[in-house]
């Protein structure tokens, strides 16, 4: 379950990139597994990780929510984090194998914000110029961590082609690091993109698994499921990575259905996509009958991406994962139930994964162990929306 050497999980995976990308790519193949492994690196990345990025995170028991549903479940808090969600894990690791590469400069791409502002922190911190790349709609959508980019001396760039969501700020970011890639790096903020992407991000956030699996064994609790939110899979990845020879946790992945998954605005992917090559490598991907991405729709523009990570499109294929869909209608009802039952707001990504501890599929007696992977600030303005809209009604 883990990738080989071309950068494959079984029939996913691989780099498909530009001959002008080859250069980078293959410096990124050749190297991110010695500076991953090197002593050098794991004392500065544990070191950050722990000092700056706030870790290790709390594995703590929702007592009201376990009385909601009927079993256990115990809360993964990566929303107690430094920059607010679990993507400051991923940006501080890849900043630090940008500086032993000698790149000068940083890109990225980000939807809901989160992983523009975590990779906009590190860059502060580093002293590295950075460019966000980020769709027009998520712009307005997420206006609040737009402006804390700014304030740590990001460039925000608005993507104004196709949906102008998380999607078309991807493709603007490797356009980007195609003009610039002998002094660029780009921070990919997802398990998505060419080898060697979805591992290094895998490897990287699989601290969340090592320390459930660690809290798990002090707390004397033995964990039935891991339920994680999956737009492109990172937090979810990480999650899952210690879990995964594990055949006695089930592994559940949660996607965004939209509207439904027959409504066309959709971000199910494994309910509606395909196989095919998108931003770099194969995976599933929500496609027209002639190959075209198909726009994804999803109140949380973390979760609004029209495909999976390879290796959670190996996950879903070889059955090993299982992978549901929760509308946005429930997804907001979701944070709902997390705010009323444990004071905890969560971020509309994580709030999708909430909403289907509600819905009776995980047996009585379970031991769930939730990924709260970002809080629910930089959404204020949408639920408000909604559950105003709510009260007229």
């Amino acid at each position: 379950m883990t990738v080989e050497e071309n950068g494959y999980f079984g029939e996913f995976g691989g780099a498909y990139v530009p001959e002008m990308l080859w250069p980078n790519v293959t410096e990124l193949q050749q190297e991110y597994l010695t500076i991953l492994s090197s002593d050098e690196f794991q004392r500065q990345f544990q070191h950050l990780l722990k000092e700056y990025a706030g870790r290790p995170t709390p594995l703590s028991l929702a007592e009201r929510l376990s009385r909601k549903v009927g079993f256990d479940v115990y809360l993964k808090r990566e929303d107690l984090l430094h920059t607010g969600s679990h993507k400051i894990n991923n940006t501080i690791g890849q900043i630090l194998v940008a500086k032993r590469l000698g790149k000068s400069r940083i890109i990225a791409e980000t939807g809901a914000g989160q992983h523009g502002v975590a990779t906009a922190t590190v860059c502060a911190l580093m002293g590295m110029p950075c460019v966000v790349f980020m769709g027009a709609v998520d712009v307005e959508r997420q206006a609040l961590n737009v402006a804390r980019m700014k304030m740590l001396g990001a460039e925000v760039r608005p993507v104004y082609s196709g949906s102008k969501t998380l999607k078309d700020a991807t493709n603007e970011a490797l356009r980007e690091w195609i003009s610039r890639p002998r002094d660029t790096h780009y921070i990919l903020g997802s398990v998505v993109g060419p080898h060697p992407f979805p591992d290094m991000v895998a490897r990287l956030q699989s601290v969340i698994s090592k320390e459930i699996k660690e809290q798990a064994c002090e707390k004397g609790i033995n964990p039935t499921h891991i339920v994680a939110c999956v737009g492109g899979g990172s937090n979810a990845m990480g999650a899952f990575y210690h879990y995964l020879d594990d055949s006695n946790v089930t592994l559940i992945g949660v996607e965004a259905a939209g509207e439904g998954t027959q409504s066309g605005r959709s971000a199910a992917t494994t309910a509606l996509g395909r196989k095919g090559v998108l931003h770099g490598s194969c995976t599933l991907f929500m496609q027209t009958d002639d190959g075209q991405v198909e726009e994804a729709h999803s109140i949380s523009a973390g979760l609004d991406y029209p495909g999976i990570g390879p290796q959670h499109a190996f996950l879903f294929t070889s059955g090993r994962a299982q992978y549901v869909n929760v509308t946005d209608t429930e997804a907001v009802k979701g944070a709902e139930l997390l705010a009323r039952e444990e004071g905890i707001i969560p971020a509309l990504e994580s709030a999708h994964a909430v909403s289907f501890l509600s819905q009776g599929d995980i047996p009585g007696g379970s031991c769930a162990v939730l990924i709260v992977s970002g809080r629910g600030d930089k959404d204020m303005t949408t639920y408000l929306h909604h559950l105003s809209k709510e009260s007229c009604g």
